[in-house]
């Protein structure tokens, strides 16, 4: 297995427990927690798809990792605002 493998792996686990923790009722969709792990998830393997020149998983990884940068954000801000 290649170092771009087992980084491809990581993205993987990262969205996968996102989205496990989320239907165990753990964490919420609109929480920082979720957030996060879809977007380093996500933007991890956008560069798996770069390195293995997949532009449609490229594309879909990158949108997804956007959204979740941009819900991140809002997040953020909001905590920052209630605090």
């Amino acid at each position: 297995m290649t170092p771009i493998d087992l980084l491809g792996f990581l993205g993987m686990i990262l969205l996968l427990s996102g989205f496990i923790l989320n239907q165990l009722k753990k964490v919420a969709i609109e929480s920082t927690i979720y957030q996060v792990l879809n977007f380093v998830g996500a933007y991890i393997l956008s560069y798996y798809a770069y390195m293995l020149n997949n532009i449609p998983f490229l594309s879909l990884e990158f949108v997804w990792g956007s959204f979740a940068l941009y819900q991140l954000v809002i997040n953020l801000a909001r905590n920052r605002k209630a605090a």
